[in-house]
């Protein structure tokens, strides 16, 4: 297993015929924890700082769910079809039990796998997510489109603005997880595609529609949500609705950031994640 995010071995395996790519970080000890991918996301759009500090003390395994980046099949529609995939995922690697790590529509995959099997899952940290039938920002793509038009005008990234607040340090914050991004030169992924990408917003469309998250209420595990305080993607009122239907939840709003709180305050994340998950 690789030390570092930007030197892990980008592997498959399979899944009931279908090649899932995956990378691990850390030790080979402990429970391990299984990251979520947000939208659009791929293997390389996890911050490094966030993975090699939970690797420090954790089996960090990143993967690409079905018909994302260099998994094979097609994406599926629904973030039920994903959470079963990731299940399918978790099993094919012949873990028993894991941790997990689901941030934005991440984090809704990984509401429905402790949902479907519970014994597959010890705790879980959840940020910058909603349950489902939350109601999200007015207007999704108007948010998406605001964003490429000012990345545009301003020759900046589209996550300087969907992922961070326009405040000065987290503009900056910005400028430096994007850097950080840009750090492994080797083996890089695939980049979603539109076809990935539009069965994501038809299952997050689905999500915000659902009618009850009552079985959030039988969830037992400890939770951790983490959020922003000026989170323009999935409002940050959407955390503190998750953390009231979740019998042993805790919540932590990070301030002066906004989407991507966990990458503004890695380092204070990542902390906060071990101390969790030390318990």
């Amino acid at each position: 297993m690789s030390a570092t995010h930007n030197e892990a071995v980008t592997r498959t395996v399979d899944v009931g015929g279908t090649p899932f790519a995956y990378r691990e970080v850390g030790a080979a000890t402990g429970t391990p924890l299984v990251l979520l991918h947000h939208f659009t996301a791929v293997l390389d759009d996890w911050d490094p700082a966030v993975v090699d500090g939970l690797a420090a003390a954790h089996r960090v395994i990143l993967v690409d769910l079905r018909g994302v980046g260099a998994s094979g099949g097609t994406a599926p529609d629904s973030v039920e079809a994903m959470a079963a995939d990731a299940v399918a995922f978790v099993e094919a690697l012949g873990l028993a039990t894991v941790d997990l790590l689901g941030y934005s529509l991440g984090g809704m995959v990984a509401q429905e796998v402790v949902q479907r099997r519970p014994d597959l899952v010890r705790r879980i940290v959840l940020a910058g997510t909603s349950p489902a039938g939350d109601a999200g920002p007015a207007d999704t793509f108007a948010v998406l489109q605001d964003a490429m038009q000012n990345a545009s005008a301003e020759g900046k990234h589209p996550k300087h603005f969907l992922f961070f607040s326009p405040t000065a340090p987290s503009q900056a914050a910005g400028d430096a997880f994007l850097a950080r991004l840009d750090q492994r030169t080797q083996d890089r992924d695939t980049a979603a595609t539109n076809e990935a990408i539009g069965a994501q917003v038809t299952a997050l469309a689905k999500w915000e529609r659902s009618s009850s998250s009552a079985g959030l209420a039988a969830v037992r595990q400890p939770v951790l949500v983490v959020n922003g305080d000026d989170d323009t993607m999935i409002p940050t009122i959407s955390s503190f609705n998750l953390a009231r239907q979740l019998p042993n939840a805790e919540l932590s709003i990070y301030p002066g950031s906004g989407h991507g709180a966990l990458f503004q305050h890695h380092d204070l994340f990542v902390q906060q994640v071990l101390d969790f998950l030390r318990d």
